[in-house]
């Protein structure tokens, strides 16, 4: 019986590093049925279909929108209308303008301006922590502390009221189900574009709002983002928003959840970590490394291409894990070894080449004030028993609870 590669397995799905490796060693460029894709493992062809702007295309959403029934009888307008803005679907030149005109909006002094919101927000979830434990109330390191801080963060940064955290995760949770859930869940495509209508109806609210009254918020610049030979559109405003606040907190939660999921698991490791926080930078980057939360790049092959002896028909949809690419030892030393002081570590987690993540500096930020600030609030922390459940998605890496205990 032919090999099968299905990270809708719940077994695989939790562990898929020991697959990676078979498929590296001995099909490094495979054709799943399971999941009608070509899968890349190794760390060369994973760069390769990073960079590849010609033969390998990033609008994964115009092929599969015109084919799904849904789409042709009107059902997913607003997800089509608002998530064809998002860059990371698109290819130069539009990809192009929309990062020139984004990058006015999301420059390094913006984020280093936000550390001191952000160590405010890591010591209040800290202090609900230890709140709940002393009232004996369980204490989800989730729910609790990695999905808050970077929802929060984001939140603010675009100007989004707090109050309406709760709301703005039911319909994130809904966009999430179309991004990349492994599994074929029912009306999954139907729940995504119900998310998707009420978050861009809610934005539409607050750019209209920072058109007539701009603030110091990032929805109020991208209002006013415009060069010499262009502005956003309204729909770009808000297709960029929702991108903003899905991936700003969803992957960062995962980012967060994942290292502190593994730092546990390598005692040794956080209390080195504990020992000597300035390592805290270097942890990050080995959090990324070692399970991050991207678990890959979803791609379409725009014309006939060869990769590793394969032909790649035009069409076909390719999936390049990162999470494969960064356990590869021809590119990393001892790579199934967690090292938060590893000195060579050049991880593709943030991709590569003209879509290389233009969140990665804040994420950086938040994972390691949160690092630092844990190790020195709650270094006897500790996982309470059992085993994590994870997400069931391609793209997304990340843990649904971790509950744990508070030493005093």
């Amino acid at each position: 019986m032919a090999y099968v590669f299905d990270l809708g397995n719940p077994a695989t799905n939790a562990n898929p590093f020991p697959e990676f490796a078979r498929l590296r060693a001995e099909d490094p460029v495979h054709w799943s049925p399971a999941m009608k894709a070509w899968i890349v493992t190794r760390y060369a062809d994973v760069r390769q279909v990073a960079l590849n702007n010609r033969e390998i295309s990033a609008d994964r959403l115009t092929p599969f929108f015109k084919s799904n029934p849904d789409y042709r009888n009107g059902s997913l307008d607003s997800l089509v209308r608002y998530l064809n803005h998002w860059m990371v679907f698109r290819d130069p030149p539009d990809h192009t303008r929309l990062r020139r005109l984004f990058n006015k909006a999301f420059t390094p002094t913006a984020v280093a301006n936000l550390r001191p919101n952000i160590e405010d927000i890591v010591a209040h979830l800290i202090d609900g922590m230890l709140a709940k434990a002393r009232r004996g109330d369980p204490v989800d390191f989730i729910a609790d502390f990695a999905y808050p801080l970077p929802a929060s963060v984001i939140m603010d940064l675009l100007g989004v009221p707090r109050a309406d955290l709760e709301q703005v995760k039911v319909w994130s949770d809904d966009i999430a189900l179309f991004i990349g859930t492994a599994q074929v869940a029912g009306n999954k495509y139907l729940r995504a574009e119900v998310g998707a209508k009420a978050m861009s109806v809610y934005f539409r609210g607050l750019v209209e709002d920072r058109t007539r009254e701009p603030r110091a918020d990032t929805i109020s610049q991208l209002v006013l983002a415009r060069d010499d030979r262009d502005a956003l559109s309204t729909d770009e405003i808000i297709g960029t928003c929702i991108l903003l606040l899905f991936a700003g907190h969803e992957t960062t939660t995962n980012l967060i959840g994942n290292g502190f999921l593994y730092s546990m698991r390598h005692r040794d490791q956080w209390e080195r970590l504990v020992a000597a926080p300035t390592l805290a930078a270097s942890a990050v980057e080995e959090y990324l490394r070692y399970d991050g939360p991207s678990g890959a790049l979803a791609r379409v092959a725009a014309a006939d291409l060869e990769m590793a002896g394969k032909a790649i028909r035009e069409g076909q949809r390719v999936f390049a894990f990162m999470n494969s690419a960064n356990r590869d030892p021809e590119a990393f030393d001892d790579p199934n070894r967690f090292d938060i002081g590893r000195a060579q570590n050049p991880h593709v987690t943030f991709g590569h080449g003209i879509h290389f993540c233009l969140g990665a500096p804040l994420a950086r930020l938040e994972a390691e004030i949160a690092a630092i600030r844990l190790s020195e609030r709650l270094p006897r922390i500790t996982l309470c028993p059992g085993e994590p459940d994870w997400h069931d998605s391609l793209i997304l890496r990340g843990v649904k609870k971790l509950p744990v205990m508070l030493a005093a």
